[in-house]
């Protein structure tokens, strides 16, 4: 029985024929025929147009964008300038295939064996003229092995510059942060030193880490430097290698107008790190932005909150600060201490569930040992107690004593004292201690709360690349050394394009996130109509799905035309 349907696809509907029969004795689809959308029926039936015998659905506008961004970045001319030439026995340039890798980290990430089956699903081949044949997984393997270390340095520092000098990246306000991805690489594997287990954000204490640094611009959040390093090393020793490669890459970017403020966290501070820092500002137009953890300065806490004035109540609300001055790290420094309603009543909310957690563990392990159920020693049971009153501030809120020295004697006793409690919520919640080496003449209290609140340009970029759909790290399929590096390379390339895809978007009045770009940009679809004639290769005609308005301002402003089938 043959019988007309339809399929909605981005919005579209479009019709086929289809005839289904009973197939050993159940109904089976044995013939399916494109139609066209309804205006195509209707000029089919004026005998206007001929009846396609086959349609193929194409991804044409994320990946055609995709293409676009990375022809202007530059990106597989500057690798083919650092590396050089390709062998004659191969298909396609270093450059292209670490173009491809990148387009295929932000479109759909995948491994590189699965890479040619999805280059089929999109208008890939009309886009970049590679043979099928150069799309195995292998001759991606080799044109990774063929970078170095070096060169993967240099050609950071080429595209950078680049981006820097073609996009017009505002300079003046720089981030730096640090994360680590979980791989899934064998423990036995000892050809990938830099994968190590450590402590995992992504709380998979389980599985072996590589760690990444970025410094990324406040201007749209485009990294500028990035750093891998083994799982198991402190962020804290990463330090010194990113603001190194800053002073190298931007130590002469600065000027009168031009001054580079870095921001970080607390995570990053040490003695070495400051006396790094201090004799970079005496070279380099170069200012930071930091915070000190409120438990080491009790002093700066006690201050009473007469002395706090609100900062900008338009730009901060009910914020509130002082400022002072103390020696920190060797040398005097500008202090802001900071005291918000909205943080106080996040940490309070927060420590009253940790609170409350630690009271439920506290009433078991009490319990257990009223019922003699433990064989633990003494000692142990003290351990388990201090872990579970490890969280910050717990211990001055909760108080416990344990008796007996024998397993079978011991008695825990806990209880919550609320005026404790009292006392910390006026004295901790809500503050921040923020210092730099900004005087009051170069930046207000506005100004250095502004900018360390720029930090979540880098949480935002680093929560992308853990997006498991675009811009994604992960899946992660090299097992070596050398190829994680390269692997982290391409994946900071990825999102390097897909921010600057967005700011172009933003600059253009449309204010969306990386996946909506994307998304919006997947609505645009090639359809490919095969014509079978009597003897020979069907005859095919492509076509572009209709633009909705959003599609049509992105089409335009990222100059798809250029890629577009020809009718």
């Amino acid at each position: 029985m043959a019988s007309i349907i339809g399929k909605t696809i981005n919005g579209h509907t479009y019709y086929y024929l289809r005839e289904v029969a009973r197939v050993g004795g159940k109904p089976k689809i044995v013939s399916q025929r494109y139609l066209g959308k309804a205006s195509d029926i209707e000029a089919a039936i004026d005998g206007a147009q001929m009846m396609p015998d086959r349609t193929r659905h194409l991804g044409f506008g994320d990946l055609a964008a995709v293409w676009s961004m990375l022809e202007r970045v530059r990106v597989a001319d500057i690798v083919d300038e650092v590396v050089g030439a390709r062998r004659s026995d191969a298909a396609a340039s270093v450059g292209t295939y670490i173009a491809l890798a990148v387009a295929n980290r932000i479109v759909d990430p995948c491994s590189k064996r699965a890479f040619a089956e999805w280059w089929q699903t999109t208008c890939g081949d009309r886009v970049v003229k590679v043979p099928t044949s150069a799309l195995d997984h292998r001759r991606f393997w080799d044109a990774m092995d063929s970078i170095s270390a070096e060169q993967l340095q240099e050609i950071e520092r080429r595209i950078v510059a680049h981006v820097v000098a073609e996009f017009g990246i505002e300079m003046t306000g720089l981030v730096l942060d640090m994360t680590n991805f979980a791989t899934h690489i064998d423990t036995a594997n000892d050809r990938a030193p830099i994968a190590q287990r450590g402590h995992a954000k992504q709380k998979r204490n389980d599985l072996r880490l590589v760690g990444l640094g970025l410094i990324v611009s406040i201007d749209g959040g485009i990294p500028l430097v990035s750093h891998p390093y083994a799982g198991n090393r402190p962020d804290v020793t990463q330090f010194p290698e990113l603001v190194k490669e800053l002073a190298v890459r931007f130590g002469a970017a600065g000027g009168d107008d031009q001054d580079l403020t870095l921001v970080y966290d607390a995570g990053q501070n040490s003695e070495d790190n400051y006396e790094l820092v201090d004799g970079l500002i005496e070279d380099l137009p170069l200012h930071f932005v930091s915070s000190l953890p409120p438990s080491d300065h009790p002093d700066l806490l006690a201050v009473p909150k007469a002395r706090y004035k609100t900062v900008d109540k338009e730009r901060f609300g009910g914020l509130r600060a002082f400022e002072t001055r103390k020696v920190v790290f060797g040398a005097e420094r500008r202090i802001v201490v900071t005291y918000s309603p909205t943080l106080r009543d996040k940490q309070s909310q927060g420590f009253d569930q940790t609170g409350a957690k630690a009271r439920r563990q506290l009433a078991e392990l009490a319990a257990r040992l009223a019922r003699g159920k433990t064989r633990k020693p003494k000692d142990s049971v003290e351990a388990e107690i201090a872990q579970i009153l490890k969280p910050r501030w717990l211990s001055r809120v909760i108080s416990t004593s344990l008796s007996g020295e024998s397993p079978a004697d011991l008695r825990l006793i806990w209880r919550t004292k609320p005026k404790a409690r009292d006392a910390l919520e006026e004295e901790a919640f809500g503050k921040r201690i923020l210092f730099s080496d900004k005087d009051r003449d170069l930046a207000s209290a506005a100004v250095i709360v502004a900018d360390y609140r720029s930090q979540e340009h880098a949480e935002a970029d680093f929560r992308q690349m853990k997006d498991p759909k675009v811009v994604s790290f992960s899946p992660m399929f090299h097992w070596t050394d050398h190829k994680i590096r390269v692997h982290v390379f391409y994946c900071v390339l990825a999102l390097m394009v897909a921010r600057l895809m967005v700011r172009e978007a933003n600059r253009a009045g449309l204010h969306i996130s990386v996946r909506a770009v994307l998304k919006t940009l997947a609505g645009i679809e090639e359809t490919v109509l095969l014509y079978q004639g009597d003897r020979g290769r069907p005859r095919a005609r492509r076509t572009l799905t209709e633009l909705d308005p959003t599609q049509q301002r992105l089409y335009d402003l990222f100059g798809l035309e250029t890629y577009a089938p020809q009718s």
